[in-house]
């Protein structure tokens, strides 16, 4: 029986896997910087005997083909970046690169992703198609990696008919996964706001234009507008994580300041038009106040949508594989991704794999870290659902 043998495959590479898990973790790479990462891909991918080519850069795309390969194409993706984080963890595999860490679990991605062409390689005699092997560079930061990757013809040639991509969840048990259809992930935008005024000693503002104030009102004022004229129904967040000054004091009123922010939602209307808001009320606040700002939105990835017969077909499938009690059906999320890129393109399902561990933490934090037992569910279950025929 075919689950049988996959099953028994994913317990058989588990241990290999766990490695090629730990060997990224030690040597992580920022965004488009992945140069060793890449080698170390394409040198996995040539020991299990699979062909690939190198696009942007650091990417490696690989096909695997089954029995009648013009029957169908599906792509698999992973992500292979990692974070600018310095790991707090006091494991043997703790990252060797001075700041940086797979903080976000992109070394679960890759080395699961390579775990699954090595069980699709040995059964290629039993599943029909062609799968595509996406090994995406720069998913943690703009424009994005999936955008470059689809610009340089990565859905073409064989054009893939759909995609599936998985990430991990802390908060989720081992041995269990979890999926939505339609909405998932937010679009993901980022604001960068330069409040001009005239700075001067604090003790004579009447004679200062106070950015300090004018960014304080700027701040509420725009989020008064996010929670007054978004559609209650449609989930939006606006935050600022940054807010400094150069040249400020406690008795010093600075002649600029500075916030950082981000913005989401999953409309791209109201996405658009409030990216417009937004700009003409900081300037018209501004000026009422005697001073001036720069508003910039720099647009993000889009929001992640799961195509709702494939994500349905990938539940059962999920079912069918790990029982109908591991498969967990999850809230739509603020979280941003570049998956989404692909979900515009092409019917998509994106899906997160519990990875629980007492001794971790969250997502994108110094002590993040995995029970790696997940990685024999990863495998097999990505194996298994690329084999599934529509």
């Amino acid at each position: 029986m075919l689950l049988q043998k996959v099953q028994q495959l994913a317990q058989k590479y588990k241990k290999d896997t766990i490695a090629l898990r730990r060997r990224l973790h030690q040597y992580p790479e920022l965004s488009f910087e992945e140069y060793e990462t890449s080698q170390f891909i394409q040198k996995t991918l040539k020991d299990y005997g699979i062909s690939y080519e190198v696009m942007a850069k650091t990417g490696v795309v690989a096909l695997l083909q089954g029995k009648n390969p013009t029957k169908r194409t599906l792509a698999l993706r992973a992500d292979i970046d990692a974070l600018p984080i310095t790991e707090a963890n006091k494991v043997p595999y703790c990252s060797k690169n001075e700041g940086v860490m797979h903080a976000c679990g992109h070394d679960v991605h890759t080395s699961s992703l390579l775990g699954v062409a090595r069980i699709l390689q040995e059964l290629k005699g039993e599943w029909e198609g062609t799968i595509k092997l996406i090994f995406q560079p720069g998913e943690e930061k703009l424009p994005g990696g999936a955008s470059i990757l689809i610009k340089e013809g990565v859905l073409l040639n064989p054009a893939p008919t759909q995609i599936l991509g998985q990430h991990i969840e802390p908060d989720l048990a081992v041995g269990k996964v979890g999926i939505k259809s339609g909405l998932f992930m937010a679009s993901a935008d980022e604001i960068y706001v330069t409040v001009r005024g005239k700075g001067g000693h604090g003790a004579r503002p009447h004679q200062c234009v106070d950015t300090i104030l004018m960014a304080s009102h700027l701040i509420v004022q725009l989020q008064q507008l996010v929670s007054r004229q978004a559609d209650p129904l449609m989930p939006t967040v606006l935050t600022f994580g940054k807010i400094y000054s150069e040249g400020g004091a406690t008795n010093i009123i600075p002649n600029e300041v500075v916030i950082h922010g981000t913005f989401r939602t999953f409309d791209e209307d109201w996405r658009k038009q409030a990216h417009q808001k937004m700009k003409k009320m900081a300037q018209l606040l501004c000026e009422s106040m005697g001073g001036s700002c720069d508003f910039e939105v720099v647009v993000g990835y889009p929001f992640v949508h799961n195509n709702e017969d494939l994500t349905e077909k990938t539940k059962n499938n999920m079912i069918a594989y790990l029982g109908a009690e591991n498969v967990v059906d999850l809230p739509a999320r603020m979280g941003g991704e570049d998956f989404g890129f692909y979900s515009q393109a092409l019917p998509a399902c994106f899906y997160r794999l519990g990875v629980q561990n007492p001794n971790g933490t969250g997502l994108h934090t110094p002590m993040l870290d995995i029970n790696e037992e997940a990685l024999e569910t990863s495998i097999g279950l990505m194996a298994w659902l690329a084999m599934q025929e529509d």
